[in-house]
């Protein structure tokens, strides 16, 4: 067989394995000291120094035909062209001789939308990652669409020699529809990278995409969980009463959502079958489990064992799911729900948002960066990411407030507000809100009980708090109720108020600063 996209990529291969069933990907890596299989089945992976995304060591290749569509800064650094060639010819040459594993998948459910993908790796349990992860699909009559995904986790970059900011590197180069990934062994990376590449192409083709988790009721009514990594948008859309669409990424057209991938990525970090039974049930035989602690003589996992990292991770195909939306598309949303895990614990666990707070809240992106979810990140931090994905988007993040204040505004559809942090006192102090009340509420939002429920509105954030959910207990829902020390709430509330505040501040042309948010946090 005739591999010129390899030689094309400038590599000449050992030997290739093309599109392998998910038991012969299991059984290489097994062979080669790639992982072990555990007790339930799973691959069991260890992803070395790197636990998490690196995203200060992401870089878009500045090309004439993208420049004025790129977000350049922070989120968005350039590389010049000649030193990402140069990277990509170092990358293609480490990888000439070695077994390669290839994988040819999807980005996008709709087929009007979906781009090809191909995966090119060492490492046979990434190409499982990849396989699982992305859409097993393939998209006919798209070649010249298709984006490769060249992954060399062993290789460490010339970073003095190329004006990197480490050895490891993430370059996308919207050109040459390439990823080039090196320096890391963790495979969310390529996940990440094909989800910031459909956050560059799906605006510029009127669609809307979110870092979102998405289900579907009985009735057909489709909900959004917008939050970034550990809020809970894979456990709050993995409900037993609901479809779930997909965990993570999403596009939201004039008339229906779509989920832009084939599988879920979950964390597995104190996972209990009790509590997230679809999510424990579906590590099982085909699954990857990135760093999750095993017994040394029964494999048996230790989901509870947090000594490597709390951003222990596990990734499955989305039939894996009982529940699973064949297809992957749906209606368009009926229902928006923001997740934030507030770490000093004042938020409510849930809040009814006018249009104008939705925008104030989508723009802003607070949440709590959990330990492990980024290299470096050890304790919570508090932190504002524009969209709840503000490392994903290429485009300036008002392109996408735009557009999903657009479409709030055509459909009528309510948001929500719904913290999955703390509640009784910061991180260390209180207790993380239980699930089981998460859940209620969120049903109450999406079921239509919380329409005509009493509410109070928070003097220091300005939101609509309920003061009844059916299952939850009424002390809990206004969070200055559940803290000791009252004065002490009112400072750490203000404290973060002036925060939205000074966020906000660079957005001010695109939501009134008259909304009752943004005086709430003035005061």
């Amino acid at each position: 067989m005739s591999y010129t996209y390899l030689q094309d990529l400038g590599i000449v291969p050992g030997h290739v394995y093309e599109n392998l069933s998910p038991a012969h990907l299991m059984e290489e890596s097994v062979k080669r000291g790639q992982g072990v299989l555990a007790s339930n089945g799973a691959i069991s992976v260890d992803t070395g120094v790197h636990t998490g995304r690196s995203p200060k060591d992401k870089y878009v290749v500045r090309r004439a035909s993208s420049e004025a569509n790129i977000w350049w800064g922070p989120v968005n650094p350039a590389l010049d062209a000649d030193k990402a060639e140069r990277l990509q010819a170092l990358v293609a040459e480490h990888l000439c001789g070695q077994d390669l594993f290839v994988v040819d998948a999807s980005a996008g459910a709709d087929a009007d939308y979906a781009i090809p993908v191909r995966v090119v790796t060492p490492y046979a349990w990434q190409a499982l990652f990849g396989q699982s992860l992305f859409r097993r699909e393939l998209v006919e009559g798209k070649d010249d669409e298709r984006w490769t995904v060249m992954y060399a986790p062993k290789f460490h970059a010339p970073a003095e020699e190329l004006g990197l900011r480490t050895s490891t590197a993430i370059v996308l180069d919207t050109e040459k529809r390439l990823v080039t990934i090196c320096g890391t062994e963790y495979a969310g990376e390529m996940k990440k990278s094909i989800f910031t590449v459909m956050n560059y192409l799906m605006p510029l083709r009127g669609a809307l995409s979110m870092h979102c988790s998405a289900n579907v009721g009985p009735k057909g009514d489709v909900a959004l969980f917008f939050g970034l990594s550990g809020t809970g948008k894979t456990s709050l859309s993995a409900d037993p009463h609901r479809g779930l669409i997909g965990d993570d990424e999403h596009v939201w057209t004039d008339n229906s959502t779509f989920n832009v991938e084939g599988g879920c990525y979950a964390k597995a970090i104190k996972l209990r079958e009790d509590k997230e039974p679809e999510i424990y049930r579906a590590i099982r035989f085909g699954t990857v489990m990135e760093n999750v602690a095993l017994d040394e003589k029964t494999r048996t996992p230790d989901y509870n064992d947090g000594s490597k990292t709390e951003n222990t991770r596990v990734a499955y195909p989305l039939e894996f799911i009982p529940n699973a939306v064949p297809g992957g598309v749906a209606a368009a949303p009926s229902a928006v729900v923001f997740l934030t895990a507030d770490a000093f614990g004042v938020m409510p666990p849930i809040s009814i948002l006018t249009p104008e707070q939705a925008m104030f809240h989508f723009l802003n992106g607070y949440t709590a960066k959990l330990a492990g979810t980024e290299k470096g990140v050890t304790e919570p931090e508090a932190t504002f990411s524009s969209c709840f994905g503000q490392p994903f988007l290429p485009h300036p993040p008002k392109v996408y407030g735009d557009m999903l204040s657009a479409k709030l505004k055509e459909t009528g559809v309510p948001v929500y507000l719904v913290n999955t942090g703390w509640s009784g006192g910061a991180y260390g102090v209180g207790n993380r809100i239980d699930i089981t009340y998460t859940r209620a509420m969120v049903n109450a939002a999406l079921d239509g009980s919380l329409r005509d429920v009493p509410t109070v509105t928070d003097p220091i954030f300005g939101l609509t708090i309920p003061t009844e959910v059916p299952g939850v207990p009424k002390e809990i829902l206004n969070p200055r109720n559940t803290w000791a020390d009252k004065d002490e709430y009112d400072i750490r509330a203000k404290a973060l108020a002036q925060r939205f505040h000074e966020n906000f501040k660079k957005f001010q042309t695109a939501v009134s600063e008259t909304t009752p948010l943004a005086v709430a946090a003035r005061s």
